[in-house]
């Protein structure tokens, strides 16, 4: 048997998402951690908070990585089994860092608040956007990405998460989006839809937040990880190289999320039990659809974490 711990990004944040969890001390304390490095009570947010609070990314992408690290500590602490692998999904790929301790928990904290503010002033509110469209191949998505960019002056639109077959999220320029979405429908795509997201992640218009990461990242001391992760960008991992670590996340910014080739590159690995380590079901939704005959699990709440420890622990 051989796990993967995987971590959620932007999307999964609820208010009340950390209710389920009363059973482990150590959520609290990861949260108080967190509020003594930022100064910011991230528990009263996310338990009774607005919900455009918690929604606006300069206190979702903390709040996730927080998150995702209580979790994650929450299962080693109980008896969860050490992974082989680690891999998070854009944001997510902090919390790996933190949880393969190639990233403190207080560098991390501060580095996912700078990335947010970066992002959210890279381009302006109502000029980019991001949109899912479904059903439809990836080189036909791809296709649709060239046509609008060829055919369009100065606006771009790029295929930015590759999350499971069949579902890809394009961004770029928000005509350029809409655009993207009516030839979509008229390809087949069973839905293409505007996500409700002001900023165009993972594509070049994020280059500016990726310059002034590059910049922020001179400053962070970063290890080899003591478990390896495999890395949105390539769906690789690059252990010993911590200078290609701080790269990756810089390139992270303006490149596609290969979430499909990370869990297949899981599978030929010989991972076996995928485990999601955070609030909510997404990523585990996503990675059945994507190797259906591995074992998939969500840590989503008390209950869920023992009961994964015992099924693991029967096998």
């Amino acid at each position: 048997m051989n796990i993967a711990c995987v971590f959620p990004g932007q999307g999964s944040q609820s208010i009340g998402m950390m209710n389920g969890y009363s059973d482990f001390p150590i959520i609290q304390q990861t949260f108080q951690e967190a509020a003594d490095v930022l100064e910011q009570d991230f528990w009263s947010l996310v338990s009774s908070g607005a919900a455009e609070d918690i929604n606006s990314t300069v206190n979702t992408q903390p709040l996730m990585l927080i998150a995702g690290v209580a979790v994650y500590r929450a299962w080693i602490s109980s008896g969860g089994k050490k992974p082989a692998l680690l891999a998070g999904h854009s944001l997510g790929e902090y919390t790996a860092l933190v949880a393969s301790e190639a990233l403190s928990f207080a560098d991390a904290l501060k580095l996912v608040r700078f990335r947010a503010q970066a992002m959210q002033q890279a381009v302006p509110d109502g000029v980019g956007g991001m949109a899912a469209i479904l059903g439809l191949e990836d080189s036909v998505v791809e296709e649709i990405c060239h046509e609008v960019t060829s055919s369009s002056s100065g606006e771009s639109l790029e295929a930015a998460n590759f999350n499971s077959p069949g579902q890809i999220v394009i961004a770029g320029h928000k005509n350029a989006i809409l655009l993207g979405i009516e030839l979509a429908k008229s390809k087949g795509a069973k839905r293409a839809l505007l996500l409700p997201m002001s900023i165009p992640s993972h594509c070049s218009l994020m280059q500016p937040a990726a310059d002034r990461m590059r910049q922020q990242l001179e400053s962070i001391s970063l290890q080899s990880p003591r478990v390896p992760i495999l890395h949105n960008v390539d769906a690789k991992s690059h252990a010993d190289d911590t200078a290609a670590l701080k790269e990756i996340l810089i390139q992270q910014l303006v490149s596609p999320v290969r979430w499909v080739a990370t869990i297949q590159a899981f599978a030929a690995s010989g991972i076996t039990h995928v485990i999601e380590c955070g609030p909510g079901k997404v990523l585990m939704g996503l990675n059945k659809r994507i190797e259906p005959q591995l074992h998939h699990s969500s840590l989503a709440d008390s209950e869920a974490i023992k009961q994964t420890i015992g099924n693991l622990s029967a096998q």
